[in-house]
């Protein structure tokens, strides 16, 4: 449970802690803490800044670190975690003050470990005093946008040879372009009232979806109840494709966090869809959701079974090699 008298760093520090220490989704472990936190929508939007932008930016942050930290090995994982999210705030987020920044993080390794204070005090003042590392200082192309745009330097060689660098660079600034906050309507039905309640948008791209420019859809009673629930918008254009009929055993074979298989589910009268994943923990998730939508019956988590599909769903990246 997240204590709801947290700040907003305290909430972003322990969902970044479960992203990154414990391979939790960004977009679950952030919306759960939302959910449980008592916080304006300011600091709601602040959170959400600080954790996507923390991920995304990730590479990008080590690289300046490591400039200034000589042994990242040695620092506990919270620490670096807390540095991470503190430099994101300092170089990228203008309008924050960075005293609030620095004292924000001070406190919050005070707390956690005395006496780690001093360090993070003094990494953080010597960024502001001397700034970061310039990325342009680095000679090999492909090594430079990885580091620049936070991708791994094969995914960067693969977009440019298949792209060209022109539209390759187009492709890489549009990745920090934060995605609509997006639910899937249960029951189209009440769509235009959800509209309304939710001071959304109809989407442009699926028939199923409600849309937010700015803000976002979590710890609304509505997502408790299962009449909404967290969707992105072109995956909610899988189900409609596979013209399903109700009665259909399915396979998604890739399936957490879930969003695709409950969509599927919602298809099905005396069908069943088994979702498949690497990890029990991410099964959990799915079995949740379906809880939560009124699906369980519909949706088979753990148990392989024998007989043949007659639809396989499985995600892949549209990328060649």
């Amino acid at each position: 449970m997240v204590d709801k008298k947290k700040t907003a760093r305290q909430t972003a520090f322990a969902v970044l802690e479960k992203v990154f220490s414990e391979g939790a989704y960004s977009n679950i472990a952030l919306n759960q803490a939302l959910l449980e936190a008592s916080l304006s929508s300011v600091d709601k939007r602040l959170v959400t800044e600080i954790v996507y932008g923390t991920v995304a930016r990730k590479m990008t942050l080590e690289w300046y670190l490591s400039h200034v930290v000589e042994d990242r090995e040695k620092l506990d994982s919270w620490l670096y975690i807390l540095l991470l999210m503190s430099l994101y705030q300092l170089q990228y987020l203008d309008k924050i003050p960075t005293h609030a920044v620095v004292n924000e993080a001070v406190e919050l390794s005070k707390a956690r470990k005395k006496g780690s204070e001093k360090f993070v005090n003094a990494v953080l003042r010597r960024l502001l005093r001397d700034g970061v590392a310039d990325i342009a200082s680095i000679k090999r192309k492909n090594k430079r946008y990885s580091i620049q745009y936070s991708l791994p330097v094969w995914l960067v060689k693969v977009i440019i040879e298949e792209y060209g660098e022109k539209r390759a660079l187009a492709i890489f600034e549009s990745l920090f372009l934060r995605n609509k906050a997006s639910v899937r309507v249960a029951d189209l039905s009440r769509k235009e009232e959800l509209k309304q309640l939710l001071q959304a948008e109809d989407s442009l791209l699926a028939p199923s979806a409600l849309v937010k420019n700015h803000g976002h859809f979590a710890g609304h009673a509505l997502f408790e109840e299962g009449v909404i629930t967290i969707q992105d918008e072109s995956s909610q254009l899988v189900a409609p494709t596979l013209d399903l009929q109700g009665d259909e055993k399915v396979l998604d074979a890739c399936s957490a966090p879930g969003g695709k298989t409950m969509h599927i589910a919602s298809y099905l009268t005396t069908g069943q869809v088994t979702a498949l994943d690497l990890y029990d923990h991410k099964l959990t998730l799915i079995e949740e959701n379906a809880q939560r939508l009124g699906l369980a019956d519909r949706v088979i988590t753990k148990n392989w079974m024998p007989e043949g599909f007659l639809r396989l769903l499985e995600w892949m990246p549209l990328i060649k090699f």
